[in-house]
């Protein structure tokens, strides 16, 4: 793949919700590229507390619906002046996780108070804020998405247990919700599971998808994280992100059809290494004996619904029982695999990245491959869900030559380099949307922070297309002051829909609480 230096503007510290000043614009030039300007923010006052994650907006109403899981509600925002927004309401929603909205109408997932219970999926008026009426879905919804009609909403169920450590810890099954439309009310709910895998679970693992919970069925261990639906309405995409796999589902008969596993990254190619260390003195991409399990969060369908695009996170589970994670130096590799073990497992080498506990091993127990967390990549699959572009080391190549003093850190402390051993800059929420006739996503870095965007002019060969980040890295994350941390949620509105006439990206930032608005040139 073709690295490009990139043409968003930064944008200068900021410390409340005010029009703000971009800062000079960095090797401009003709093309593919995009100038993303940053208006304005919100800030909920809430920090590391999940108080500002997804968004949704309502063209007509000009209205922002962000979900904050601290107060357990949707905080309302007016941004009819985007460079001011301002809270106007808010939703009485308890555990509420993700937010949608299509023509006026407001879905919010909501777990219950104990999330191995069903949850619900509530529906308000975008102008008023008025309740309309309330469903029963799967355990832990965990987020939803509306047809390009409205005629669906698709509600990918998490199903996470309760506890693997007790003998009567509850292990719900992961499920998909298919809410019927007609005229803003409920028609009907369906719901999708994945019984049909139970009694193949070897048969799966041998084809590559991650099935590891203890003593869990497959039905149990599927965990949907995200679905896309394409433009047809016909068929979703649900992330299965922790079983490194993407499920299909046929929505007219509530019916997963197929589970794809997604396969492995081979961080020993040329364009996809990696930084395996924070103890290497800084970014040292390389490549590297590691595959990573790409184990996306957000995704999006784009090109008239031909193609997915894949925000690959990573995530472990982990309770007091079981621990997924561990680190290179604790195990013992296989000297047929790794003949040169030891200079591998040295701290400045591979020895401080984690991995996988699942990792194959051979008849001793000796680790053959090394699986860690995440492809530290945006990755676009085919319809069949199949890996046909990465972007490599694009990531963290771009970091690492814009905020060279501030790489791979975290999104609750300025630490450089501490992210380096896990996940790296971590991209999980990604969104899709057209500008001057040109499709771009839009790619939230949840650890350092920033919204990267690519082409898609060609969903094979995507073209970097640039980088903005509203983080100050030298204000305290803990006092409010270091600006945008940690982005989850994106909503792209495009200038037909926007409030000034120019597409707008809106970002929820989960760890500083605050909702920032970009301008799209």
């Amino acid at each position: 793949m073709k690295y490009r230096r990139c043409a968003l503007f930064g944008a200068a510290a900021l410390l409340g919700a005010t029009a703000l000043a971009p800062a000079a614009a960095q090797d401009a030039r003709p093309g593919g590229e995009l100038e993303l300007t940053l208006l304005g923010r919100y800030e909920s006052g809430a920090f590391d507390e999940g108080a500002a994650e997804i968004t949704a907006y309502d063209a007509a109403t000009r209205r922002v619906f962000t979900v904050n899981a601290e107060r357990g509600t949707v905080d309302v925002l007016d941004i009819s002046d985007p460079a001011k927004p301002v809270k106007v309401a808010e939703l009485a929603t308890p555990g509420a996780n993700s937010v949608a909205v299509h023509d006026g109408l407001v879905a919010v997932a909501q777990e219950a108070s104990d999330k191995v219970r069903p949850g619900t999926v509530s529906f308000f008026d975008a102008a008023d804020g008025a309740p309309i009426e309330s469903v029963t879905v799967g355990a832990l919804p965990d987020a939803v998405a509306f047809s390009p009609d409205g005629r669906r909403l698709v509600v990918a169920n998490e199903g996470e247990p309760a506890s693997y450590c007790e003998e009567d810890g509850v292990d719900p099954q992961g499920t998909i919700s298919v809410i019927t439309l007609h005229e803003g009310r409920v028609d009907s709910v369906r719901t999708a599971d994945f019984r049909a895998w139970n009694g193949s679970e070897d048969r799966l693992r041998r084809q590559g998808v991650r099935i590891y919970g203890p003593g869990a069925s497959a039905a149990q261990d599927f965990e949907p994280e995200y679905p896309a639906v394409s433009a047809d309405g016909r068929t979703a995409y649900v992330t299965l992100q922790e079983n490194n796999a993407i499920a299909v589902v046929d929505l007219a008969r509530a019916r997963v059809t197929r589970v794809e596993p997604l396969g492995t990254k081979d961080h020993g190619r040329r364009g996809a290494g990696l930084d395996p260390s924070d103890e290497d003195g800084g970014a040292a991409i390389g490549r590297w004996p590691v595959r990573g399990l790409y184990e996306p969060d957000g995704i999006a369908s784009f090109a008239r619904g031909d193609y997915l695009i894949t925000a690959n996170e990573g995530d472990a589970r982990e309770w007091d029982c079981y621990a997924e994670e561990e680190r290179v130096e604790d195990v013992t590799l296989s000297p047929r695999a790794f003949p040169d073990a030891a200079e591998l497992q040295r701290p400045e080498a591979l020895g401080r990245l984690t991995i996988s506990a699942t990792s194959p091993r051979d008849r001793q127990g000796r680790v053959t491959e090394l699986h860690a967390l995440g492809g530290r990549s945006l990755s676009v699959l085919d319809p069949r869900g199949r890996v046909v572009w990465d972007s490599g080391d694009d990531l963290e190549r771009l970091v690492a030559e814009r905020h060279p003093d501030d790489f791979n850190t975290d999104n609750t402390e300025n630490a450089p380099d501490s992210r380096s051993d896990a996940k790296g800059p971590e991209p999980e929420g990604v969104t899709v949307g057209r500008v001057g006739g040109t499709e771009y996503a839009f790619a939230g870095l949840e650890r350092v922070g920033g919204v990267v965007a690519y082409d898609l002019s060609d969903p094979r060969h995507p073209e970097l297309a640039g980088y903005v980040n509203s983080r100050d890295f030298t204000g305290d994350p803990e006092a409010g002051t270091a600006g945008d941390l940690g982005p989850e949620g994106l909503t792209f509105i495009p200038a037909d829909d926007s409030p000034n006439g120019h597409p707008l990206l809106v970002v929820g930032h989960e760890s500083s609480g605050t909702t920032a608005v970009y301008r799209i040139g």
